[in-house]
């Protein structure tokens, strides 16, 4: 399992009834890639630009397309800019290997059949080990949650990452997740005008 896995399990899980929006935990998979990557030594950060870093192989399916769509070019490619392009529909490419993988459910709910599937997570080893990283306050899964605004109910203090590479994936997850959001708010309001024009207000 890699940490991308481990996020969605956690969102679904953790906060199955939440308000987190597929293009946010879309980004933030995208972030935990990288920061596997970076894990892996597959890659590194020169400033905000991710360089290739040899021929590393990656076991996990997504991750290994994650590795092989690197930008391998100078000037490389910065961080914000990769969670824009492998973050598109990053989402539903979990979900589905997930499913695929026997790791993830869709329940309907009885007296509702028209209502959209439930999606569970099956009680497997990787929703153990993902609960598992969630419950002692990993700081990467804790941060990686709180940017798509899942919080935990942790009372200690806020762990901290050392990691100066990490530290700038997870920065620029934060900043991606807020710039869409400020997308949202934009074309609600847009919106909202031109449904007041047809309304004559």
């Amino acid at each position: 399992m890699t940490t991308a896995k481990d996020l969605l399990i956690i969102a679904i899980e953790v906060d199955a009834d939440g308000p987190v929006g597929q293009g946010d935990l879309s980004l933030a998979l995208a972030g935990a890639e990288l920061i596997d990557l970076l894990g892996a030594r597959a890659v590194t950060l020169a400033g905000d630009r991710v360089v290739p870093a040899g021929q590393t192989a990656a076991e996990d399916r997504l991750l290994a397309e994650a590795l092989a769509s690197l930008v391998r070019q100078v000037p490389y490619e910065s961080v914000d800019d990769w969670l824009w392009r492998r973050g598109r529909d990053l989402f539903s490419a979990y979900t589905a290997v997930l499913e695929e993988e026997g790791q993830l459910t869709r329940e309907r709910r009885r007296r509702m059949s028209f209502a959209a599937a439930r999606t569970t997570v099956a009680d497997s080893a990787a929703r153990r080990r993902a609960l598992h990283r969630w419950a002692a306050d990993e700081p990467v899964v804790l941060a990686l949650a709180a940017a798509v605004g899942i919080q935990g109910d942790q009372t200690a203090d806020e762990p901290v990452v050392t990691d100066d590479a990490v530290t700038t994936v997870l920065a620029a997850v934060h900043d991606a997740v807020m710039e869409l959001e400020a997308v949202r708010q934009r074309r609600s309001f847009e919106n909202a005008a031109f449904a007041n024009v047809w309304r004559g207000a």
